[in-house]
């Protein structure tokens, strides 16, 4: 859960709150430059959250990163400043070095799902000699 909370330091004004599951809390939206000009949560901003989550939830310590084969997300609503949402991921399956995950954004408040999103990675996995 360590890993995780450091690939999720997106900025200082980012405030995150880690359960020993795969979920990640995230207290409110603070961070302006996540706000499109219509002031909801930019879709770059939810791809971001979705690569980041993905890839944090396969990482293995002591190896390198998986890089990114696939992305696909569909975008169900809309979050404004400072709601409350909540970041849920988790390993779909693994086959050698090819990992699928999902990324579930949330309001938290109202139970109303952001975006869903489907991420695979690539990478080496370790050696056996």
């Amino acid at each position: 859960m360590e890993k995780t909370k450091e690939f999720l330091e997106l900025s200082q004004e980012d405030r995150i709150a880690c359960r020993d599951s795969p979920s990640i809390l995230t207290e409110s939206i603070r961070n302006r430059g996540a706000i499109d000009r219509t002031g909801k949560l930019a879709s770059g901003a939810i791809v971001n959250i979705v690569d980041i989550m993905g890839g944090a939830v396969v990482h293995v310590e002591g190896l390198p990163l998986k890089v990114s084969v696939d992305m696909s997300i569909s975008f169900l609503s809309t979050a404004k400043l400072d709601d409350e949402l909540e970041l849920t991921s988790r390993v779909l399956g693994q086959k050698g070095g090819y990992s699928g995950t999902i990324v579930l954004i949330r309001n938290k408040t109202t139970g109303e799902v952001i975006a869903e999103g489907r991420h695979s990675l690539f990478g080496k996995h370790a050696s056996k000699l």
